[in-house]
C-alpha cells in the first residue's frame, strides 16, 4: 500500500496536469467553499514524466496520446514562448512584473555562482554589466556630440563665407594661425573669404551686401530643407527637442522606435543641420535624445537590458544625465535634470552609474575641444566686481520676468501646435519649415545680434566688457580705468552703444515671437539656448540700464553706500546670466538642476545665490500662471498616457467612480479558471481591445483567480497550436493548478496557469481615488482591478485615471489617445 501511494504521490509531482478524481472533486468543492485553489501538484518545477515508464508500454511518437487513449494535457514548459513577458507598442509597462522578473533572474544567477567557474564568472560579468553598458554610453554620447558642435560651428560659418586654405576650417579656426588679423576685426583675415568678395571681388557696398544677403537666405534654406526632408523620409521621430517623449518613455510608456539606430541616424545629421539653418532652435534638447538613443541601443548587447524593460529604463535614465553632461559641460547638473525632471523611478544605484556615465562623457567631450578654448564649458565668464545684496532686487524681477515669459510661451506655442496637428497646416510640414527659415533668415540678416548664431549671442551677452573688447555691447564714451586691470570703470554709453540697445531691443521680440513658431516643427528642435537668448538679452538691457542709473544717479538712496563714483558697481553680463536662468526655469520649471547647469556652464560659482533667486521666482510666476511646464504640455497635447509624479489629487472621488465597466453598464469582459475554450478565447480577443483580462472561478461567483495580459494569451494559444497537434478551437484552457483528465473524444487540453498573474493589485469598490492614484505612481501599475466583498466589479488603468483627471480639470478626456 506505501508503494502504491508513493508512485501516485511521485506521479502528481512530475506531472502537473494530472490529479485523481478524488483530488479535483476536492478541489472543486474547496474552491466554492473558499474561493481558493488547493494545491495537489507539488511543483510546476520538474518536467512531465514520460508514461511508458509507469505504465509499461510505448506511447505513439510526438507523445500525444496518453496509455489510455486520451490526448495528453499541453503544458507550457517552464521557458516560457517567445514573446511572452513582452509589450505591444503604445503600451505600459509592468513595473512589479518586470522588478519581480529581474529578481528571479538575479537570485538565480546568485544561487548558481558557487557551482562552477563558469557560472561565478556569469555572476561577475552580470554585476559589472550595469557599469559596463553606462561607460559605453558616455564615451558614444560624448564622441557625437563632439562631432555635433564642430560640424555646427562650421556649418553656420559656411552662411557668410568659406576659407580658402581649407573648406573645412570655420572661421575661428581659419584664423587662428593668421598674421594679419586686426584688433577691432579679429576674426577677419585674408584666408577667409566672404561670399561677396568670392562673387564679387569687394567686401563693402550695395552689390555686396545683397550678394551676403542672399547667400545667408539660401543656405538656411538649403539646410533647414535637407533637414525636414530628412526627417519626414526616414524617421518621423527624430523631429522635435525628444524630452516630452523620453519623459514619457521613462515612466514606462512603450514607443517602439523612437530610440532606434534609424531616429539617432538622423536625428544627428538633422541637428547639425537644422542648428546651422539659423532658425530659432537649440541643440541642447535633442541631445538627450540622442544619448537616449545610444543607450537603448547599447542595452540589446546585454541580456540583462534587453530583456527586461524596467532595467532598460535605469540606463535610460543616466543616458539622459549623459545628454545634458555633454550638452553643457555640466555632468552635476545633468545627473541632477535626470532626477528632477526627466525620470520617473531612479534608485540610488541608478544615481551612481548616471554619475559616472556623466563623468566620462564630459571627459570624452573635453578630449575632443569641440569649443577651441580648452575648457568644458560652454560660456565662460570671469567678472570683475561681486554683486551687492541689494541687487536682489533686480534680480527678482528678472525672475519675473522670466516667469510671465514662461507661462506666455507654452500657452502659445501649445496653441500653435493645436493649430498645426488640427487644420490643414500639418499637412505640409516641408513647406511649413521653408517658410519659416525664409522669415527668420529675412528678418534676422539686417541684425547683427540675430544673425550670429544663439550661442554666440549668448555668450556675448554674458560677457563682461574690458579694454580688450570690441563689441557693440562694450562701446562706451569717456572711459576711465586702470589700464593694467582691463577692468572699465566709469562707462557712460555711447551713441553705438545705445544703437546696440535698440537692436538687442528688437532681437527680444523677433527671438520670442520666432521660438513660439518654430518650437515644434518637424526638425529638431531644442528650447534651452532659445529661452536662455531670451533672458540673457532682457537681462543685458537690464544691466545696462542698471549701470547708467548707476553712473547718472549715484547719490539715490539704492545706491549710496555701496557704489561711489567712479566705482565699477554693476556688471550687465551677470544680469544677462540671471536673466537666462529665469527665462529658461520659466519655460521648463526646474529649479535645482538649473541653478547647477548655470554655474557649472559659466563658471561663476560665487554667483549661485542670484540664480537661485532668480530661479525660484520664475519658478512661482509660471506656476502661478500655468501648472505646465512645456514638456508636460506637449506631452498632454500629444496624449500620451504620462501620470505627473508631481501634481496632487484632490478630488473627493472612490475608485467605483473610475473603473470601467460602471455600475449599470454591461459586465467586465473576463475568463474562467476552467471551462473556457480556445475558440472563446480567440472570440473574445476578436471582438475586444482590452490589454488583459481577470481571470475568475465562475461567472456566477465573480470570484478573482488572476490576470491574463492579452498579448501573453495570444502568444501561448498560438505557440501551442504550433508545436501540438490536436489542439484546435474546442481544447479546453485551463488555469487551475489541478485538471481532470481528459478523455479520448476530446481536443488536447491546454494548461495556462503560467502567464497568469497570481496576485494582482487589488482595491475595493470604496478606496479614495487620491489612494489609488498615488499607488499607480509609486508602483508603476498599468491596471488596478477593483472587488467588492471579494467579488471582482471592475478594473482602473492608467488611461482611465488620466481621463478622470482631466474630468475633474474640465478638459476633454478623449485627448488621451494611447492605451
Amino acid at each position: 500500500m506505501l508503494d502504491v501511494y508513493m508512485i501516485k504521490r511521485w506521479f502528481r509531482m512530475n506531472n502537473p496536469g494530472y490529479c485523481s478524481e478524488a483530488d479535483c472533486s476536492t478541489a472543486t468543492d474547496t474552491v466554492e467553499i473558499t474561493g481558493v485553489t488547493l494545491d495537489c501538484s507539488g511543483t510546476e518545477d520538474s518536467p512531465p514524466m514520460r508514461l511508458e515508464s509507469i505504465a509499461g508500454h510505448d506511447t505513439p511518437e510526438g507523445g500525444m496520446m496518453a496509455a489510455n487513449g486520451a490526448p495528453k494535457m499541453v503544458d507550457l514548459p517552464d521557458e516560457p514562448a517567445p514573446g511572452v513577458g513582452t509589450y505591444e507598442d503604445f503600451n505600459t509597462i509592468d513595473w512589479v512584473r518586470e522588478k519581480c522578473k529581474d529578481r528571479d533572474r538575479h537570485r538565480e544567477i546568485t544561487s548558481r555562482k558557487k557551482e562552477s567557474i563558469c557560472a561565478w564568472i556569469i555572476s561577475i560579468s552580470d554585476a559589472f554589466s550595469g557599469w559596463l553598458v553606462v561607460l559605453l554610453v558616455g564615451l558614444m554620447s560624448g564622441a557625437l556630440a563632439g562631432a555635433i558642435d564642430i560640424s555646427a560651428h562650421w556649418m553656420t560659418d559656411l552662411k557668410d563665407g568659406v576659407c580658402l586654405d581649407g573648406f573645412w576650417f570655420n572661421q575661428e579656426h581659419c584664423c587662428w594661425s593668421s598674421n594679419e588679423t586686426t584688433f577691432q576685426e579679429r576674426d577677419r583675415c585674408p584666408q577667409w573669404k566672404s561670399w561677396a568678395e568670392l562673387i564679387t571681388g569687394s567686401t563693402s557696398g550695395p552689390f555686396a551686401y545683397i550678394v551676403n544677403y542672399l547667400s545667408y537666405v539660401s543656405w538656411a534654406l538649403l539646410f533647414s530643407f535637407l533637414a525636414v526632408s530628412l526627417v519626414r523620409a526616414f524617421a518621423p521621430y527624430a523631429c522635435g527637442s525628444g524630452i516630452p517623449e523620453i519623459k514619457t518613455i521613462l515612466s514606462g510608456f512603450i514607443i517602439r522606435g523612437y530610440l532606434g539606430k534609424w531616429t539617432l541616424l538622423i536625428k544627428t545629421l538633422t541637428l547639425v543641420l537644422a542648428v546651422s539653418s539659423g532658425l530659432s532652435l537649440g541643440k541642447e534638447g535633442p541631445l538627450v535624445h540622442v544619448a537616449c538613443c545610444c543607450g537603448n541601443i547599447l542595452c540589446h548587447l546585454f541580456t540583462k537590458y534587453r530583456t527586461n524593460e524596467a532595467k532598460r529604463r535605469e540606463v535610460l535614465s543616466a543616458a539622459a544625465a549623459v545628454g545634458v553632461s555633454v550638452a553643457f559641460g555640466a555632468p552635476i547638473g545633468g545627473v541632477l535634470f535626470s532626477l528632477e525632471e526627466v525620470s520617473y523611478y531612479f534608485p540610488l544605484k541608478t544615481l551612481w552609474r548616471s554619475f559616472f556615465a556623466a563623468l566620462v562623457a564630459a571627459f570624452t567631450l573635453r578630449s575632443l575641444n569641440p569649443f577651441g578654448n580648452s575648457r568644458l564649458v560652454l560660456f565662460y565668464v570671469e567678472f570683475h566686481s561681486p554683486w551687492h545684496l541689494l541687487e536682489l532686487v533686480p534680480f527678482i524681477l528678472l525672475g519675473i520676468f522670466g516667469g510671465i515669459w514662461g507661462a506666455l510661451f507654452t500657452r502659445a506655442n501649445i496653441a500653435w501646435c493645436r493649430r498645426r496637428k488640427t487644420t490643414r497646416l500639418g499637412h505640409y510640414p516641408v513647406l511649413e519649415v521653408l517658410v519659416v527659415t525664409v522669415v527668420t533668415a529675412v528678418l534676422a540678416f539686417p541684425n547683427p545680434f540675430t544673425r550670429m548664431s544663439s550661442s554666440e549671442l549668448i555668450s556675448e551677452l554674458f560677457n563682461d566688457c574690458s579694454r580688450l573688447d570690441s563689441s557693440k555691447l562694450c562701446d562706451f564714451s569717456n572711459v576711465t580705468g586702470d589700464p593694467f586691470s582691463g577692468a572699465l570703470v566709469d562707462r557712460p554709453a555711447s551713441k553705438s552703444l545705445t544703437l546696440a540697445m535698440v537692436e538687442l531691443c528688437l532681437a527680444l521680440i523677433f527671438k520670442m515671437i520666432m521660438t513660439v513658431v518654430t518650437f515644434g516643427m518637424k526638425v529638431p528642435s531644442g528650447l534651452f539656448i532659445p529661452s536662455m537668448a531670451v533672458g540673457a538679452i532682457a537681462g543685458r538691457l537690464l544691466g545696462v540700464a542698471m549701470e547708467q542709473l548707476a553712473y547718472y544717479q549715484h547719490d539715490w538712496v539704492l545706491f549710496s553706500g555701496w557704489c561711489s563714483p567712479g566705482a565699477n558697481c554693476i556688471t550687465p553680463g551677470l544680469y544677462a546670466m540671471v536673466g537666462a536662468a529665469a527665462c529658461l526655469g520659466g519655460v521648463t520649471r526646474m529649479t535645482v538642476s538649473l541653478v547647477v547647469i548655470m554655474f557649472e556652464l559659466t563658471g561663476g560659482l560665487e554667483y549661485i545665490v542670484p540664480l537661485m533667486a532668480a530661479a525660484m521666482t520664475s519658478k512661482w510666476v509660471a506656476d502661478a500662471l500655468g501648472r505646465e511646464g512645456i514638456y508636460e504640455a506637449h506631452i498632454r497635447l500629444n496624449g500620451y498616457p504620462f501620470l505627473e509624479a508631481k501634481g496632487e489629487f484632490s478630488h473627493k472621488t472612490l475608485a467605483m467612480d473610475v473603473m470601467q465597466p460602471r455600475r449599470g453598464y454591461p459586465p467586465l469582459s473576463v475568463l474562467t479558471q476552467s471551462g473556457v475554450t480556445v475558440g472563446d478565447a480567440q472570440a473574445l480577443i476578436a471582438n475586444t481591445s482590452y490589454s488583459g483580462f481577470p481571470v475568475v472561478i465562475s461567472p456566477e461567483s465573480q470570484r478573482l483567480v488572476g490576470f491574463v495580459l492579452r498579448r501573453d494569451l495570444i502568444i501561448s494559444i498560438e505557440n501551442a497550436q504550433k508545436r501540438q497537434e490536436g489542439v484546435g478551437s474546442t481544447s479546453q484552457i485551463f488555469f487551475t493548478e489541478c485538471t481532470p483528465p481528459p478523455s479520448p473524444d476530446e481536443s488536447a487540453p491546454l494548461k495556462l496557469r503560467g502567464i497568469m498573474d497570481l496576485s494582482p493589485f487589488t482595491v475595493t469598490d470604496l478606496t479614495a481615488m487620491d489612494i489609488v492614484v498615488d499607488i499607480f505612481r509609486k508602483l508603476g501599475l498599468r491596471q488596478c482591478l477593483v472587488t467588492h466583498n471579494g467579488r471582482l466589479l471592475g478594473i482602473i488603468t492608467k488611461k482611465d485615471i488620466l481621463k478622470h483627471m482631466a474630468q475633474m480639470a474640465n478638459q476633454d478626456p478623449d485627448t488621451i489617445l494611447f492605451n
